[in-house]
Protein backbone atom coordinates (compact mmCIF):
# COMPACT_ATOMS: atom_id res chain seq x y z
CA UNK A 1 0.00 0.00 0.00
CA UNK A 2 1.05 3.57 -0.71
CA UNK A 3 -0.49 6.43 1.18
CA UNK A 4 -0.33 10.04 0.09
CA UNK A 5 -1.61 12.68 2.48
CA UNK A 6 -2.00 16.30 1.46
CA UNK A 7 -2.13 19.25 3.82
CA UNK A 8 -2.04 23.02 3.72
CA UNK A 9 -5.20 23.87 1.86
CA UNK A 10 -7.49 26.65 2.99
CA UNK A 11 -9.36 29.80 2.10
CA UNK A 12 -7.45 32.92 1.10
CA UNK A 13 -7.94 36.19 -0.71
CA UNK A 14 -6.74 36.72 -4.25
CA UNK A 15 -3.08 37.66 -4.29
CA UNK A 16 -2.26 35.71 -1.17
CA UNK A 17 -0.20 32.54 -0.84
CA UNK A 18 -0.62 28.96 0.30
CA UNK A 19 1.79 26.10 0.73
CA UNK A 20 0.59 22.57 0.05
CA UNK A 21 2.48 19.57 1.33
CA UNK A 22 2.22 15.89 0.50
CA UNK A 23 3.64 13.12 2.61
CA UNK A 24 4.13 9.62 1.21
CA UNK A 25 4.28 6.39 3.17
CA UNK A 26 3.59 2.69 2.85
CA UNK A 27 5.56 -0.52 2.68
CA UNK A 28 5.23 -0.68 -1.10
CA UNK A 29 6.27 2.93 -1.69
CA UNK A 30 8.78 3.24 -4.50
CA UNK A 31 10.67 6.38 -5.45
CA UNK A 32 9.18 8.05 -8.51
CA UNK A 33 8.19 11.38 -9.96
CA UNK A 34 5.46 13.23 -8.10
CA UNK A 35 2.82 15.62 -9.26
CA UNK A 36 0.01 17.93 -8.27
CA UNK A 37 -3.33 17.99 -10.01
CA UNK A 38 -6.53 19.89 -9.31
CA UNK A 39 -10.20 19.43 -9.99
CA UNK A 40 -13.42 21.41 -9.73
CA UNK A 41 -16.99 20.13 -10.08
CA UNK A 42 -17.13 21.69 -13.54
CA UNK A 43 -13.87 20.32 -14.92
CA UNK A 44 -11.94 17.12 -15.24
CA UNK A 45 -8.82 16.64 -13.14
CA UNK A 46 -6.10 18.83 -14.60
CA UNK A 47 -2.34 18.86 -14.33
CA UNK A 48 -0.71 21.55 -12.23
CA UNK A 49 2.94 20.62 -11.66
CA UNK A 50 5.29 17.67 -11.66
CA UNK A 51 8.81 16.99 -10.46
CA UNK A 52 11.06 14.12 -11.47
CA UNK A 53 12.56 11.71 -8.99
CA UNK A 54 15.91 13.51 -9.11
CA UNK A 55 14.26 16.91 -8.95
CA UNK A 56 16.10 17.87 -12.11
CA UNK A 57 13.04 18.12 -14.33
CA UNK A 58 10.01 20.19 -13.42
CA UNK A 59 6.89 20.86 -15.42
CA UNK A 60 4.06 23.34 -14.86
CA UNK A 61 0.82 24.04 -16.59
CA UNK A 62 0.99 27.43 -18.29
CA UNK A 63 -1.53 29.10 -16.00
CA UNK A 64 0.63 28.65 -12.90
CA UNK A 65 4.09 29.32 -14.33
CA UNK A 66 5.84 32.05 -12.39
CA UNK A 67 3.40 31.73 -9.48
CA UNK A 68 3.69 28.13 -8.28
CA UNK A 69 6.83 26.24 -7.28
CA UNK A 70 7.05 22.50 -6.80
CA UNK A 71 9.80 20.88 -4.78
CA UNK A 72 10.53 17.57 -3.07
CA UNK A 73 12.54 16.05 -0.27
CA UNK A 74 13.32 12.42 -1.06
CA UNK A 75 14.65 11.69 2.40
CA UNK A 76 11.37 12.78 3.96
CA UNK A 77 9.24 11.43 1.09
CA UNK A 78 7.47 14.75 0.74
CA UNK A 79 6.59 17.10 -2.05
CA UNK A 80 5.54 20.72 -1.67
CA UNK A 81 3.62 23.12 -3.87
CA UNK A 82 4.24 26.75 -3.04
CA UNK A 83 1.43 28.84 -4.50
CA UNK A 84 1.82 32.61 -4.73
CA UNK A 85 -0.31 35.37 -6.25
CA UNK A 86 -3.33 33.11 -6.06
CA UNK A 87 -6.27 33.83 -8.33
CA UNK A 88 -9.92 32.93 -8.00
CA UNK A 89 -9.51 30.48 -10.88
CA UNK A 90 -7.03 28.52 -8.75
CA UNK A 91 -9.92 27.43 -6.56
CA UNK A 92 -10.07 23.63 -6.68
CA UNK A 93 -9.46 20.41 -4.84
CA UNK A 94 -5.73 19.76 -5.12
CA UNK A 95 -4.38 16.21 -5.33
CA UNK A 96 -0.90 14.88 -4.81
CA UNK A 97 0.07 11.91 -6.96
CA UNK A 98 2.89 9.40 -7.31
CA UNK A 99 3.97 8.61 -10.86
CA UNK A 100 4.57 5.21 -12.42
CA UNK A 101 8.09 6.27 -13.41
CA UNK A 102 10.94 8.62 -12.58
CA UNK A 103 10.31 11.29 -15.21
CA UNK A 104 8.08 14.29 -14.61
CA UNK A 105 4.78 13.95 -16.45
CA UNK A 106 1.70 16.04 -17.13
CA UNK A 107 -0.41 13.00 -18.04
CA UNK A 108 -2.95 11.98 -15.43
CA UNK A 109 -2.64 8.37 -16.61
CA UNK A 110 1.01 8.41 -15.64
CA UNK A 111 0.12 8.36 -11.94
CA UNK A 112 -1.10 5.32 -10.06
CA UNK A 113 -1.38 6.56 -6.51
CA UNK A 114 -3.40 9.55 -5.35
CA UNK A 115 -4.08 11.39 -2.15
CA UNK A 116 -7.53 12.35 -0.93
CA UNK A 117 -7.10 15.99 -1.89
CA UNK A 118 -6.98 19.29 -0.05
CA UNK A 119 -9.32 22.16 -0.84
CA UNK A 120 -7.99 25.53 -1.95
CA UNK A 121 -10.48 28.37 -2.13
CA UNK A 122 -9.47 31.80 -3.40
CA UNK A 123 -11.94 34.64 -3.10
CA UNK A 124 -11.82 38.09 -4.65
Amino acid sequence: QVHLVESGGGSVQAGESLRLSCSASGHTFRPAAMGWFRQTPEKEREFVASISLSGGTIKYTDSVKGRFTISRDNDKKTTTLEMNSLKTEDTALYYCALARWADASDWVGGYDHWGQGTQVTVSS
